[in-house]
């Protein structure tokens, strides 16, 4: 079973790679992402925040397993962004840590569900907020990279403390050296992109 990666663990700063297989074995790992997302009271989780540097996020807008539509977005792009709103964010790869980012309100998402059906929608409010955080994991970006300085000085103080445990784990052995996290991800890559 997966384990949500923290900040500032390698992958979350890395750019995932676009998928051109999907096998049984994906639709696993898929599976697991809504588990582990429901588990810690998500409503989104991109791939890489489980170390799996691919292209793809999941999402449940309501947070709850049974409850709302669960959707899987492989090989998003993001485009027309239209007007901008102000809200609160948090990450499962930052817990704690919360902050507003200013988004656009409406976007149009492309992809491709878990099935390989094509998905090309224009969505707008808290949808559309999930989305842009969930594609910013795929480019590496995180929302804490999305507000002013003034913001992330309120913040500092709590991502310091994720970043002490991100150590503390990394002491311990229960996070990979880096050499190991790449070298996985090199093998990942190779089966899917």
């Amino acid at each position: 079973m997966f384990r949500i990666v923290h900040y500032p663990h390698p992958t979350l700063s890395y750019e995932s790679k676009t998928i051109v297989r999907v096998d049984a074995q994906l639709k696993r790992y898929v599976d697991e992402m809504f588990e582990l997302m429901y588990e810690h009271r998500g409503v989104g989780l991109a791939a890489n925040q489980v170390d799996l540097p691919l292209r793809l996020f999941v999402l449940n807008e309501s947070g709850q397993e049974g409850v709302g539509e669960e959707r899987v977005f492989i090989n998003p792009t993001v485009g027309q962004p239209k007007a901008s709103d102000e809200a609160e964010e948090g990450c499962l790869s930052l817990p704690g840590v919360y902050a507003p980012v200013r988004r656009p309100k409406q976007i149009r998402i492309q992809a491709y569900d878990i099935r390989g059906n094509e998905i090309d929608e224009t969505v707008d409010g808290f949808l559309a907020r999930v989305i842009q955080h969930e594609f910013d994991h795929l480019n590496g970006v995180m929302f804490i990279d999305r507000i002013s300085s003034d913001l992330r000085l309120d913040v500092e103080e709590k991502i310091d403390e994720v970043v002490v445990q991100f150590n503390e784990e990394r002491r311990e052995g229960s996070v990979a050296a880096d050499e190991e996290i790449v070298v996985a991800r090199q093998k990942l890559e190779k089966r899917y992109c």
